[in-house]
């Protein structure tokens, strides 16, 4: 089967945040010499984006900050019988390529973007994606070799997307956000933070190599420790640095080293294995401490946050990541950043860093 034709994209968003996704499109379609242009509504979780040059872009998703999800769009249905939603959308899926046939697809996702509103929709999601799935099984169009996967996108009970992605270019769960629960004996709800990070940040094969046993981490503003809990989760040794009280548990597991000092002042004697930081403080300021642990060579990899202001987010998070790629470049040393805005993160963003 040859590549679905598609001129739209579609991405997934936080809400609230679809001017800087909007901005972060365009400016990776100017880089590639294209006049594209974003539609999105403000709340809506999700932006279209138009370009000749969508199918060349579709793949990019790992290199987004703000999209979670990234898709090409192959049609879009309005008025939607509230009774046989299926008798419309078949025939958009089923467009038959005349060299090929008809499009086959690894699998079938029915979702919907992440507002308040679109949420209401996950029943009728559920019980369309189950209808969905058994059509096309029963007309031969699931094939779980294909490179390529079917996404419905719900907008409302009468209208959707039908898009299509590239199974090992875009993100491997429903709607771009893995499910997690709290674990047990965590203690507090920004472990998720971290866990998510690790899922979205890095694949399998990185998360085996890079975090083995045994080595050490520091973990800056650790406290009460919901990232040091991930940490020691996998056998590392941390130096939790915090001013504030480390949970009584994670001090009893032999792992954890508390050191009641200032994180914008502590330096390791050696170099340790992984920097962790969820300081609330300037992205600015925050961004230049952990370019100086990489540049110092204080660190090998890092995972940190950065708290983004109310106005000109976008622009903030392209200084502050062209900041810490400046100063490892002026000390010469490589780094490779990847960043996401999370589905556990809130006015945040994400970033991993590593010395290459």
């Amino acid at each position: 089967m040859s590549a679905p034709a598609f001129r739209r994209l579609l991405a997934y968003c936080r809400p609230g945040f679809e001017g800087e996704c909007a901005q972060e499109l365009a400016a990776l379609d100017a880089r590639q010499s294209g006049a594209g242009y974003a539609r999105a509504a403000r709340g809506s979780g999700h932006v279209e984006f138009v370009s000749d040059d969508a199918p060349a872009l579709a793949g990019s998703w790992r290199d987004l900050v703000f999209a979670r999800q990234l898709l090409g769009v192959l049609g879009e249905a309005r008025d939607l019988p509230p009774k046989d939603r299926l008798s419309v959308l078949l025939p958009m899926i089923e467009g038959e390529d005349p060299a090929d046939g008809p499009c086959r697809w690894c699998d079938a996702w029915v979702e919907a973007p992440d507002s308040d509103a679109a949420r209401e929709l996950a029943p009728l999601c559920r019980g369309l994606e189950a209808a969905l799935v058994a059509a096309l099984k029963q007309r031969k169009l699931i094939d779980r070799a294909s490179r390529w996967r079917l996404h419905l996108c719900m907008t409302a009970t009468d209208a959707a997307y039908v898009a299509v992605a590239e199974r090992t270019l875009s993100a491997p769960w429903p709607g771009g956000i893995p499910r997690l629960k709290f674990p047990r004996g965590a203690p507090s709800r920004s472990t998720l933070k971290l866990e998510e990070a690790l899922l979205v940040l890095l694949d399998e094969g990185e998360r085996e190599r890079w975090l083995e046993p045994g080595m050490r981490a520091v973990d800056l503003g650790a406290s009460p420790g919901g990232w040091t809990w991930q940490l020691v989760a996998r056998s590392l040794h941390v130096t939790a640095v915090d001013n504030g009280p480390m949970d009584a548990a994670l001090l009893a597991s032999g792992l954890v080293d508390h050191l009641r000092a200032d994180g914008f002042r502590y330096r390791p004697t050696r170099p340790v294995d992984w920097l962790v930081c969820d300081m609330v403080e300037q992205p600015r300021r925050v961004a230049e401490l952990m370019a100086h642990w990489l540049a110092e060579g204080l660190c090998r990899h890092a995972i940190f946050n950065l708290k983004l202001p109310m106005k000109k987010r976008h622009d903030e998070v392209r200084l502050c990541l062209d900041l810490v790629a400046g100063a490892l470049a002026a000390s010469g040393r490589r780094v490779e950043v990847r960043a996401k805005q999370l589905y556990h993160d809130r006015e945040e963003i994400t970033v991993y860093a590593r010395v290459a």
